[in-house]
């Protein structure tokens, strides 16, 4: 059995793969604190209310927060006796190496987000992901990563606006029913909501015209389906992208053992 973590900056996933499907899927917030012990603990127990009697076998982890990775190596010697495959670090390949700036590091996730996109889609990709940050990364005809966008997560935007500017409140994201708003928190969600949008619509428009070819556009993270009620964003929405990543990496590292 395969333990898939995905840590992000604000949250962790963890899924178990069976070969076929994921089995469960649980989601806890990122501390680089917690131990290994603690890990296991929340796990199992989460493991135990699903009646998941199984053996992890192998674990495969993507992490933005290199503080959390000591931990969960940890947990799957101590726990799962077997040493993790870890996204971006050398033993670990990827079925197509990223062209980009020499010594240029990309962040595990949007490797494993293109991965898990060739994987379904084929190539000429645009893979918007809604996290911390809002990315967008572009892959190649061959499944090949070659760039991207990085700019401020939505939720990231609305609380950097509420700690500068004191008389405006924290806000939800949401579709507001209208554009104009008539009160500070429609207002705001409006700004929000419709921003993103025009950003995610304006960066796929010149990404395509500076590609100069039809590309496909996948949205995912969190916040994807929400913004896919707003316009045409998305040709498809995949919400288990990264989780999908990361058993096709290490299917393919098995097969080139």
């Amino acid at each position: 059995m395969l333990l898939t973590v995905d840590c992000g900056n604000t949250n962790t996933v963890f899924a178990l793969w069976d070969g076929a499907r994921f089995l469960g899927t649980w989601r806890t917030k990122t501390d680089w604190q917690r131990t290994a012990d603690q890990y296991y603990v929340w796990l199992s127990t989460l493991m135990a209310m699903r009646k998941l009697d199984v053996t992890v076998t192998d674990m495969i982890i993507s992490s933005t927060v290199p503080r959390v990775v000591f931990n969960l190596r940890v947990l799957a010697d101590r726990y799962f006796a077997c040493r993790p495959l870890v996204v971006g670090k050398p033993e670990c390949r990827l079925p197509v190496a990223p062209r980009v700036d020499a010594g240029t590091a990309v962040g595990p996730d949007r490797l494993v987000n293109t991965v898990g996109a060739f994987d379904r889609h084929g190539g000429d990709l645009i893979v918007i992901d809604f996290g911390t940050a809002t990315t967008a990364d572009v892959v190649d005809a061959d499944g090949a990563y070659v760039g991207g966008v990085i700019a401020p997560g939505v939720n990231v935007s609305l609380e950097a606006f509420h700690m500068a500017a004191a008389a405006l409140p924290h806000v939800d994201v949401t579709r507001p029913d209208r554009v104009i708003g008539t009160n500070t928190v429609a207002c705001m969600q409006s700004g929000a909501f419709w921003g993103y949008i025009g950003l995610v619509k304006e960066i796929t428009q010149r990404i395509k015209s500076e590609r100069d070819r039809p590309m496909t556009v996948i949205g995912t993270g969190g916040l994807a389906s929400l913004f896919a009620q707003g316009d045409t964003l998305f040709d498809q929405v995949e919400d288990d992208l990264t989780m999908h990543g990361l058993t096709v990496i290490h299917a393919y590292n098995k097969e080139t053992e």
